[in-house]
């Protein structure tokens, strides 16, 4: 807990649930895998990009359950080499589909029917466990806070996590996603999954300030601000998601934005992709 400018914030420290499958990843996988059990399924599919905590995860929880998993991933990410998420994913015993990024693009927009092709016998998540079972995950979340609040703060890549926390609310506070990504359309994408899961709220926001260029997109201010929360409070940040969310929690208490408020700021997790981060950057994220 921090007490600044009129302001409270406290942090949700989902990180913690798992060293492997944490933050709103598990959030986002247990309903689903609720629903492939229920269905009979020994095989899952799934899709995102070659340092996707998504990718990590599930291959953490087809690990330990005992389930068969082929990740869809946009090969070129990988530039001929093996990062440390897929290395890991791969160890734990995830099957691969390489594709370009156009092709990519047509598999998540005709429906699967390559997934289907590929593994007609296997459970589709989307990619970032994306739909209305991920949100009812994240949605739990909101029960688990034990102190009044005024605002929830997420980071927002997909709009899931964003739209389970409206759900989870009810109505009783706010929800603010800070987006990690650049473009306009996540307004679009969370007002679909509220509406196909019948949520009528409209308590929450989006800010467009804080995502450094577009996603996986970064600048030293960034990074010297993730490594200096490290060393003066032991608050583990990665450089996609969480950094760019609490950077940007951080300097809207400081401008005042949220006057006289208690916040809570979501932990995402994300942690496991720090190694590939810095295998590729010059500037370095603190271990």
């Amino acid at each position: 807990m921090l007490t600044a400018h009129n302001v409270t914030l406290w942090v949700k420290r989902d990180d913690l649930i798992h060293a492997e499958i944490s933050g709103n990843k598990w959030r986002k996988l247990k309903y689903n895998l609720e629903q492939m059990k229920l269905a009979e399924y020994a095989k899952m599919v799934t899709f995102g990009g070659a340092y996707s905590n998504h990718i990590a995860a599930t291959a953490a929880v087809a690990h330990h359950f005992g389930y068969h998993v082929i990740g869809v991933i946009r090969g070129e990410e990988l530039n001929g080499h093996i990062n440390p998420t897929v290395e890991k994913a791969a160890e734990q015993g995830m099957e691969f589909r390489f594709v370009s990024r156009a092709q990519f693009r047509n598999i998540c927009k005709d429906d699967y029917a390559y997934v289907h092709e590929q593994c007609p016998d296997g459970w589709v998540i989307p990619e970032g466990g994306a739909n209305t079972l991920g949100m009812k995950g994240v949605a739990e979340i909101i029960d688990e806070i034990d102190v009044p609040f005024d605002t929830i703060i997420t980071a927002v890549g997909t709009g899931t996590t964003l739209a389970g926390l409206v759900q989870g609310l009810k109505g009783r506070a706010r929800a603010l996603g800070v987006s990690v990504v650049g473009g306009n359309f996540l307004q679009k994408e969370v007002s679909k999954l509220l509406d196909e899961a019948g949520v009528l709220e409209t308590n929450y926001s989006l800010t467009h300030a804080y995502h450094f260029g577009g996603y996986a997109k970064t600048k030293p201010a960034l990074l010297d601000f993730i490594n200096t929360m490290q060393s003066e409070t032991k608050l583990k940040l990665d450089p996609i998601y969480t950094g760019k969310a609490f950077y940007g929690v951080w300097d809207m208490i400081k401008n005042g934005t949220f006057d006289h408020q208690t916040l809570v700021f979501l932990h995402t997790g994300g942690l496991q992709g720090i190694a590939g981060f810095n295998q590729k950057s010059p500037q370095k994220i603190h271990n």
